[in-house]
């Protein structure tokens, strides 16, 4: 057996997994996102391990009492954001969450002055604020003596890696953000440059290559229970395992993640960067040779539905009851599901992007107004999905698949049957890549009975059909919207949304 981590922004979840596939319950524990003022929001190193150290330590208990020995530690967790280490793996101050939002006008600048779209060009990958290259910039302007500090920026899986083996490198799909040149798996010296991010190319860990794994140092193995020198797998992290535990293929196959980020991505073997009319997205190496994702992340996942059931006093138990008794288009209320602190960062990018709902009335019901999210942000979904060009089979994980009405909703909207995997798909992805480091492929057949299909309504289809035109055409004038406040420089994003 395997045991998978999966390290969150909030859950860190481990669960032994065998080759073919069967798991034991996940065991978890959490850690805190500091959320401060300024659209600040960081997490604590330490605090990390310690929650992936006690839910190792479980699954480390489950192997012994069924008698199974631990073959290897898989690991995956959140992208982007900031994890600045120095050469021991201590944290130089706070880590920097992918939800953080203080380099946002870093990035207006980089927008105005073409940056964004140069690197892009370059890369593949449209940047936002919570990404490692703004928030260098910021760092380097506001908190230089904190890089000064640093060895090593990095992010959170190879943060762990760090503490657990003493190796500082860095997973290719990490490394894709944004400096990498995916089809040398080597940096991009002028994406760099138009960042003036040069100097601290230093930073940067050499990208490991497929099929490396590490090993478990003797004071980390004493305090897990495990092995001096275990083998341990590093990646890829959360969105590219995903797809893959879900069962990317072939090229086109696209995988939709309905978690706290909105995940679409397509499996191609076009390595071509800047392709598309937006800076937006990410292009990422991907531990299989000649094979890469092209990702929309957007912002508009579950964290926004669980804002309004917060607001509605509505359990999520409740959910699937509560869409059930909201016809197809929510009685006349829309809305523009765009409720991080962040903006949004994809299929477009804009810090300002704020949510609405519209069409109240007094008849309006509770069900309504989350139906009307549920919606929307399924038309964000195939937003992004119709961006990065999927042609193959679709799939779809993450707590949001878990409720049957929310994704008939998705299959409705994206006009296909989708193949929902409900267990932890990146956790799976994480161990999937170990076996085959370990010289042990998985039976990917036997891997994909842990899904189950979800097939579209006909008339579904054909009224979102519908209502997906009425919903671009609102993201279009809420665009224009949030580009004039931009122009007249209002920085608030409270200043462009609304109830209307």
């Amino acid at each position: 057996m395997i045991i998978g981590v999966d390290v969150g922004s909030s859950v860190t979840k481990a669960q032994l997994i065998g080759r073919d596939g069967h798991a034991t319950p996940a065991h978890e524990a959490r850690s805190t996102a500091y959320t401060l003022p300024g659209n600040r929001v960081e997490q604590d190193l330490d605090e990390v391990i310690d929650a992936v150290v006690t839910v190792v330590r479980e699954a480390v208990a489950d192997a012994r009492r069924l008698g199974e020995p631990v073959e290897a530690l898989a690991l995956t967790g959140q992208g982007d954001g900031l994890w600045l280490r120095d050469a021991e793996g201590r944290g130089v101050g706070r880590a920097i969450s992918w939800m953080d939002g203080r380099a946002a006008v870093v990035l207006e600048g980089w927008t105005m002055d073409g940056t964004t779209r140069h690197v892009h060009q370059r890369t593949g990958v449209g940047m936002f604020p919570g990404s490692a290259a703004p928030l260098l910039a910021y760092l380097s302007k506001h908190e230089p003596e904190r890089l000064a500090r640093a060895a090593v920026a990095g992010y959170c899986v190879d943060a762990i890696v760090q503490r657990f083996t003493g190796e500082i490198t860095v997973d290719a799909s990490d490394a894709s953000q944004p400096f990498l040149d995916v089809a040398t798996r080597t940096y991009d010296e002028r994406a760099l440059d138009l960042c003036g991010l040069g100097p601290y190319r230093r930073l940067l860990a050499e990208p490991a290559p497929p099929g490396t794994l590490f090993a478990l140092l003797p004071q980390i193995a004493s305090q897990l229970g495990l092995p001096a020198g275990l083998p341990v797998s590093a990646g890829p992290f959360d969105i590219p395992a995903c797809g893959f535990g879900s069962g990317l293929a072939e090229p086109g196959d696209g995988n939709l993640i309905i978690g706290t980020t909105l995940a679409s991505q397509v499996l191609t073997d076009d390595p071509t960067a800047g392709v598309g009319e937006e800076p937006a997205g990410m292009l990422l190496a991907t531990p299989y040779e000649r094979r890469y994702l092209r990702v929309m992340p957007a912002m508009t996942g579950t964290a926004g539905l669980d804002w309004l059931l917060r607001l509605l006093g509505v359990r999520i138990a409740e959910l699937d009851a509560l869409l059930a008794t909201s016809p197809l288009g929510a009685g006349g209320v829309t809305a523009l599901p765009f409720l991080s602190a962040g903006g949004e960062r994809a299929p477009f990018v804009d810090p300002r992007a704020c949510g609405r709902l519209d069409g109240l009335s007094p008849l309006t019901s509770r069900a309504d107004l989350v139906r009307a999210l549920c919606e929307a942000v399924a038309y964000s979904a195939r937003h992004c999905m119709e961006t990065l060009g999927v042609s193959g089979a679709v799939t779809a994980c993450g707590g949001g698949a878990r409720s049957g009405e929310w994704v008939r909703i998705f299959a409705g909207v994206l006009g296909t049957g989708l193949h929902v995997c409900d267990d932890a798909t990146g956790i799976r992805g994480a161990a999937q890549v170990a076996w085959e480091a370990l010289g042990e492929p998985v039976d990917a057949d036997r891997w994909r009975v842990h899904r189950r299909t979800v097939t579209a309504d006909p008339a579904a289809i054909e009224f979102y059909a519908h209502g997906y035109s009425d919903y671009r055409r609102a993201l279009s004038t809420a665009r224009e919207a949030w580009s004039g406040n931009a122009a007249r420089g209002e920085t608030s994003r409270t200043d462009s949304g609304g109830v209307s």
